[in-house]
């Protein structure tokens, strides 16, 4: 059965009724990564008050809640930065805490979020996909209103779009969106939003090699919504493809797969060249861009960098090795 889908105006609309409550982030050109190939721009949502972009897609679906859902409390299945997202809009908006069921595995750093902006944290299976469905049926058992973190929830997917917006009003010559792909819903958000300014943009997910449920699931034409990965750094990119995503996979335009290494080794970039701490999610566009530059088109890049909640010893053990 489909699943609702969403537009361009949908987009427009989500903008207007997040605006109050998120930061425009900065657009930043990168001198490191820029050169007579390309000019390289990143966005930065982990200037967001929560360090991620999630905050968007959370308010725009928290802020359409009625009265009685909200009596009903929240509840969010996360592998961490859409449950911080969600605790954050709950208390921002003054509503009752959520419940935030996260993996067992999810780092402490995004635990201690969840519990600061005081979400009441359940751990519940070894993996996102475990996470999903034993969240799923507690959730429903207590009911509890679900804020899909990028699922099916098209209100949720546009509320991510709002970021290309931005990006293209700080810089309208923009014609290529680098981005990380896990559910789907930041990919084809900021799809849709930029596709609605410029048709002629061309908006690249990338993967982690430890997980190719997307490439499968295209090469297939079926869906896999549970995938069985190897082991990642990228918490958010492992696991299986969202629905609504795969609906609407055919907004992106292309996938590029890179390595744990290469992923690892941008982190490192970010942190020691470009200044700025990033989670191995959000660095697996700029280790696109580092390892393999051919395969991205234009001139004009922009690279969405969200989560500042990284996980500590990804660093630890990184500058060991140097």
């Amino acid at each position: 059965m489909s699943i609702k889908q969403f537009t361009y105006e949908d987009v427009i609309q989500a903008r207007n009724r997040v605006a109050p409550y998120v930061m425009q982030t900065a657009l930043d050109h990168s001198i490191y990564l820029s050169g007579e190939a390309h000019s390289v721009y990143f966005k930065l949502e982990n200037q967001q008050p929560i360090k991620s972009f999630k905050l968007r897609g959370a308010l725009n679906r928290i802020l359409q809640l009625t009265e009685e859902e909200k009596d009903h409390g929240i509840a969010a299945i996360s592998s961490g930065n859409h449950g911080v997202a969600v605790a954050y809009s709950t208390k921002l908006l003054g509503l009752k805490p959520a419940t935030i069921i996260v993996p067992e595995t999810t780092p402490e750093s995004k635990v201690e979020k969840i519990k600061y902006y005081g979400g009441n944290v359940v751990l519940m299976g070894s993996c996102y996909d475990d996470a999903h469905v034993m969240g799923t049926r507690y959730a429903n058992e207590h009911n509890y209103v679900i804020v899909d973190g990028g699922d099916e929830d098209p209100i949720v997917f546009a509320g991510q779009g709002t970021i290309a917006l931005e990006m293209l009003h700080q810089n309208p010559d923009i014609d290529t969106i680098l981005l990380p792909i896990g559910g789907g819903g930041l990919g084809v958000g900021c799809s849709v939003a930029s596709k609605g300014i410029n048709p002629n943009i061309k908006v690249i997910a990338v993967y982690t090699e430890a997980c190719t449920a997307w490439v499968d699931s295209i090469r297939d034409n079926k869906p896999y919504y549970v995938y069985d990965s190897a082991s990642s750094v990228c918490g958010a990119m492992i696991g299986g493809v969202g629905k609504l995503g795969f609906e609407m996979v055919n907004w992106i335009d292309g996938f590029i797969g890179v390595s744990e290494d290469a992923i690892k080794k941008a982190m490192i970039h970010m942190l020691f060249h470009e200044k700025v701490v990033v989670e191995a999610t959000f660095a697996a566009p700029v280790a696109a861009l580092m390892e393999k530059p051919g395969l991205i088109p234009g001139k004009h890049i922009g690279i969405v960098i969200s989560g500042g909640n990284a996980d500590n010893q990804i660093f630890i053990d990184e500058l060991k090795k140097l």
